[in-house]
């Protein structure tokens, strides 16, 4: 007898699986976008921007100008598209590097060198600290999630959910400082000094209270990897990779894997020298890390192409640069159906903002909860709830922070909360619902790499595997969130958590 959490999470997958194909669903929300942004605007609607205190119009894409604009811009709209360069970019070192066995191989050390029962906690803790490498987690991490259950008989399908939540629903949990940090608290600064002229946030704002996240969040998402979604998964009995996992490495791969494994470290070697000096080569004019955090895909290029490279010729599986050019190839065209799917998210993400209904949704939303007239832990929790649904519409977290922090920044400090703890509380909600919402994107590519197992597996499949990760961090960050402020815990260095006006 399946538990009452199993039946909700099949009645989910089974609803979900019955939408179109991820395309063809994309196709029908352009046409709900286009038609709703030309209702909505005969009908007036507008929302006043808090921050520059413009008025927001909703456009309508079935006019002239917006035809226009959408034939005009189509094939920027799709080349300009986020994941789609860093994708293409990243997948031709990791086609190389997978083609040639060197990525198997190291998974078969990997596997062999580090306890089954430590698998789990640890691809959810790599999914977190990916972030150091912006959005690489995404097209590195949650395949290799699969690979790795797989290694050790698991289900490839909860590898590929415990690196997505450790990825997407704990964005933004590190220990380390990362390039968002210092991006959003230079949303924050400004919006506190509506109310205070001379307040400063630091990039190390939120440091301690995202650092002690970091083990939490490994800890609740091993549980519900291993309680809750392998157990409704099952055994595995496609055969998907299995070949590549299944032979142990002859004295030849082993020797090609330790040539690779020198090339590695060298490579990595050689980078660092461009940006630890504060001269080098991948610093900034005024020795800020800029250049390094924008040359990451560059950078995971190199370092899945050269050890490849220097796997397959040792193995001799490269015997010349013929073979190469055929698993670049090759690699590419895998991304076919992915690039298909980026096309029409690609439109849909630019026409949904292009009408302006996302951002006068923001607002509405945010005048809502002001409404209520909640205070206290009460309000922060209201407003964490918020952050999380306007995720759902809107994927990019500087600019939903854009949008918000000039309501509730100025609003919490006049309750009494420190920008610091409002920033924190803000990047809670704009986590857990990363893994959810089909506008995340980067969800067509989870897509894609869970069909690899099974190639029935729609997006209800994925929200269903999800949904008790959403679920479970949701409801522990909050209560994270809730003793932090009930022990005045600072949640960061000289980051109080109280503000006096």
């Amino acid at each position: 007898m399946k538990n009452l959490l199993q039946r909700v999470l099949d009645s989910v997958e089974r609803g979900g699986n019955k939408l179109p194909q991820p395309v063809t669903l994309f196709v029908a929300l352009i046409f709900i976008v286009l038609i709703v942004s030309a209702i909505v605007s005969a009908f007036g609607v507008s929302a006043v921007h808090p921050g520059t205190g413009k008025t927001i119009e909703a456009v309508n894409l079935l006019s002239k100008d917006g035809i226009q604009k959408i034939f005009v811009e189509m094939v920027r709209t799709f080349t300009s598209f986020p994941p789609l360069g860093l994708v293409l970019v990243v997948m031709l070192g990791i086609g190389v590097a997978e083609r040639t066995g060197f990525i198997a191989a190291a998974l078969k050390i990997f596997v062999s060198s580090v306890s089954k029962k430590l698998i789990t906690v640890s691809v959810i803790t790599a999914g977190m600290l990916s972030s150091l490498a912006a959005d690489a987690g995404y097209v590195v991490l949650i395949p290799l999630g699969a690979v790795i259950f797989l290694s050790v008989g698991r289900h490839p399908l909860a590898g590929i959910a415990t690196a997505f939540a450790g990825v997407a629903g704990g964005f933004g949990a590190n220990i380390f400082l990362t390039s968002l940090d210092p991006l959003i608290a230079g949303f924050t600064e400004p919006a506190a000094r509506l109310l205070d002229p001379t307040y400063v946030v630091a990039p190390t704002a939120n440091w301690y209270f995202m650092a002690a996240s970091v083990p939490v969040i490994a800890f609740f998402g091993t549980l519900v990897t291993e309680k809750i979604v392998e157990p409704r998964l099952g055994k595995y009995k496609g055969e998907a990779g299995l070949d590549e996992v299944s032979k142990t490495l002859s004295p030849l791969e082993k020797k090609g894997l330790l040539i690779a494994t020198i090339v590695l470290l060298l490579t990595l070697g050689a980078f660092a020298a461009m940006f630890i000096p504060t001269d080098g080569i991948l610093r900034g004019p005024t020795g800020g890390f800029e250049p390094l955090f924008t040359s990451i895909v560059a950078i995971m290029l190199f370092v899945f192409l050269l050890p490849g490279l220097a796997y397959g010729m040792v193995t001799k599986s490269i015997k010349s640069d013929k073979d190469v050019a055929k698993m670049t190839a090759d690699s590419m065209a895998s991304m076919g159906g992915y690039i298909v799917l980026a096309f029409v998210a690609a439109m849909f993400v630019a026409y949904f903002n292009w009408s302006n209904l996302g951002i006068i949704f923001a607002i509405f939303g945010a005048q809502s909860l002001t409404a209520i007239g909640f205070t206290g832990i009460p309000l922060m929790v209201a407003f964490v709830i918020t952050a999380s649904i306007v995720n759902i519409a809107i994927g990019s977290a500087s600019a939903k922070w854009a949008l918000m922090a000039p309501i509730f920044v100025p609003m919490l400090m006049l309750m009494g909360f420190s920008p610091e703890l409002t920033q924190a509380a803000y990047r809670i909600g704009d986590s857990y619902t990363n893994i959810l919402t089909p506008l995340l994107p980067y969800f067509p590519l989870v897509v894609t790499f869970a069909q690899k197992y099974d190639k029935e597996i729609g997006i209800g499949t994925i929200i269903s595997m999800m949904l008790p990760y959403a679920i479970t961090l949701a409801v522990v960050r909050i209560i994270m969130l809730i003793i932090w402020m009930l022990l005045g815990i600072p949640v960061g260095p000289d980051a109080p958590l109280h503000y006096t006006p």
